[in-house]
């Protein structure tokens, strides 16, 4: 049986890989984008079975009218990716109040308001799929990357709410932590902070950290996707990548080793 996706930031990255896949599955997708200009070569090739939507996710009252196009467009929802976002990469101090705001609305807030409005149509046609799209670096903080991890973890946090709340109606919950991808992020995607001195040495060390080693192309990501999507029973949370699965269980381990040499101040409570 074919499907229908709804998909946000859909014109480049993951997004655009993701609805490449779709559409060669034979599904059908809506494919949503601040600027949509960049699928119209996909729109071209799949006649009928693309529809693109201009839609800024931080925009709810947008939101929720894109959804109502959606789900016109086909007639039902049947996996909802939530995979917009943005990077602001700096340090905490050097943010500004407008550039958090606007990140979070983006990374946060944004998919929050595609929760919200897709629920009532998935609920009302009796379940279906809804994948966030977060980090497998949202269990913890680092240095320049900080807020957009803030983002990631706030939304991994709400979609477990979320799951639980919704899975008596049939809807599927999965977070899906995603390892590093070569989609753009860290070009079009990004603001930048305005570099303060006193961070100069770190931020030099940060940026040799990341390096100039080449990521995998997002389509290797899109079979993840596809085979979350045929699951009956999918998992609640699912990390996206091999070496970023390996990374995530050694972070785990020196967390938990961490916490346990200091399981004595921890027990001088009874809480």
């Amino acid at each position: 049986m074919t499907k229908v996706w709804f998909i946000t930031g859909a014109s480049r990255g993951l997004g655009r890989a993701f609805t490449e896949a779709a559409l060669a599955d034979g599904d059908r997708v809506v494919a949503a984008a601040r600027n949509v200009d960049p699928i119209e070569d996909l729109t071209e090739k799949h006649p009928g079975r693309l529809v693109p939507l201009r839609l800024d996710v931080s925009d709810r009252q947008g939101v929720f009218r894109a959804v109502e196009q959606a789900a016109a467009a086909f007639g039902r929802l049947d996996v909802v990716v939530n995979n917009a976002g943005a990077l602001l990469y700096g340090m905490v101090e050097e943010a500004t109040e407008e550039q958090i705001r606007a990140h979070m609305d983006v990374n946060f807030f944004g998919a929050v308001w595609v929760a919200q409005a897709v629920v009532p149509h998935l609920r009302a046609q009796g379940g279906g799929r809804l994948l966030q799209v977060t980090s497998m670096g949202s269990g913890g903080g680092m240095a320049t990357v900080g807020f957009y991890g803030a983002g990631k973890a706030a939304l991994d946090s709400v979609s477990e709410a979320l799951a639980m709340e919704v899975e008596g109606f049939g809807i599927k919950v999965t977070i899906v932590q995603m390892g590093g991808y070569n989609t753009g992020l860290f070009t079009a995607g990004t603001t930048n902070t305005e570099p303060q001195a006193p961070y100069q040495h770190l931020r030099a060390e940060m940026e040799a950290m990341w390096g100039d080693a080449v990521a995998p192309e997002p389509e290797t990501a899109a079979p993840v996707l596809m085979e979350l999507a045929r699951l009956a029973d999918p998992p609640r949370r699912l990390i996206v990548g091999s070496q970023s699965f390996d990374h995530v269980l050694e972070m785990d381990r020196v967390q938990a080793d961490l916490y346990r040499s200091w399981e004595h101040l921890s027990r001088l409570a009874p809480g």
